[in-house]
């Protein structure tokens, strides 16, 4: 037996992780966070009772003012304390993450160097040498398909002729459908003549001739 295991000797103490270290900086800032608040109203009650007792009871309102002084110093303390964690916390946080971030690149790497121990270099340029002979041979196979056959070999000329000629036809039947002639137009002629009409004057002078002539007769 060993002298260090006869005494008793300290086990090795296992090291804390980043997120346990993390957590516990975290509830110590709540824990300090609500200290802050009380000791804020603390410090406002104070400052009442000193108002209050300012004129009545000088004594009084002086160890209000002492009180409030105490609370202050131990707020500001809590201010650096939580300013320290904070700073700690932020430090951890970005260890962590580095830690995640280097586990998982070299994660990466190790699949990566797995996946080309089945590639060879000569294999994939035999390979790729293949491809583009099939591609290759799949376009000459395409293009001997889609390639006109020679029942369809028609001169163009003769269509674009033929098109002139079915143009002017629809132009010569357009200047033969102009409508009817002007003199179908024209009005008819009336076959009686018409009479003037006569003035209101004329019709009264001939009223009063006739008035006058049955009257000498």
């Amino acid at each position: 037996m060993s002298f260090t295991k006869f005494f008793g000797g300290k086990k090795k103490e296992a090291l804390p992780s980043t997120g346990d270290a993390i957590q516990k900086l975290r509830q110590t800032e709540e824990m300090l966070t609500k200290k802050q608040v009380f000791l804020e109203k603390k410090i406002n009650q104070e400052l009442k009772i000193a108002k209050e007792k300012g004129t009545k009871d000088k004594r009084a309102a002086l160890n209000a003012l002492k009180r409030k002084k105490r609370l202050e110093k131990q707020l500001q303390q809590i201010d650096g304390t939580l300013s320290t964690i904070e700073f700690q916390r932020e430090a951890l946080e970005n260890a962590n993450t580095n830690s995640e971030v280097l586990n998982t690149m070299t994660y990466a790497a190790k699949a990566l160097k797995s996946a080309h121990k089945s590639l060879d270099v000569d294999q994939v340029h035999d390979m790729m040498d293949d491809i583009s002979e099939q591609m290759e041979l799949s376009n000459e196979i395409g293009e001997a398909i889609s390639s006109p056959s020679q029942y369809d070999d028609v001169d163009e000329d003769d269509l674009l002729a033929e098109l002139e000629e079915l143009e002017q036809e629809e132009l010569d039947e357009k200047l033969l459908d102009v409508g009817p002639s002007v003199s179908d137009r024209l009005p008819d002629v009336p076959s009686e003549v018409p009479q003037p009409q006569k003035s209101k004057k004329v019709v009264e002078d001939e009223d009063d001739m006739a008035e006058l002539a049955a009257w000498a007769s």
